[in-house]
């Protein structure tokens, strides 16, 4: 099995509706996002897929938050836009747009220097 890994950030505000403290107030991160990728098999050129198209893969998806209040979001209407469902939300979409022989391994986001969540499926 191989594995590899991209990086990249975004910022974003968002408020934890219900929460009772500070965090259901409005206020915003620098989040960086961590993708972890898997495959049995390396393609013709010995690579699991080429840096460069996973990071468009990724760029794209992360446009979806990218300087917006995620609150506001189609994706957030029914539940908070906390780290843990930006990973799985981050995770769902990534996932349609890679090849079937590619899975993800997880895909941990960070709010801060020390916080972050994972989601695996």
């Amino acid at each position: 099995m191989y594995e590899l890994e991209i990086q990249k950030e975004f910022a974003g505000a968002h408020s934890i509706r219900g929460y009772d403290g500070e965090c259901e107030r409005l206020h915003g991160h620098n989040w960086k996002v961590e993708v972890t990728l898997r495959a049995k098999e390396l393609n013709h050129l010995g690579m699991v897929i080429d840096f460069k198209i996973v990071k468009e893969m990724l760029e794209k998806v992360l446009s979806l938050f990218d300087h917006s209040y995620l609150n506001e979001l189609e994706e957030f209407h029914h539940e908070n836009p906390t780290t843990e469902n930006v990973s799985r939300i981050v995770y769902e979409n990534l996932n349609k747009e890679l090849p079937p022989e590619i899975s993800i391994a997880k895909v941990k986001t960070w709010e801060s220097e020390n916080c972050a969540a994972t989601y695996y499926a």
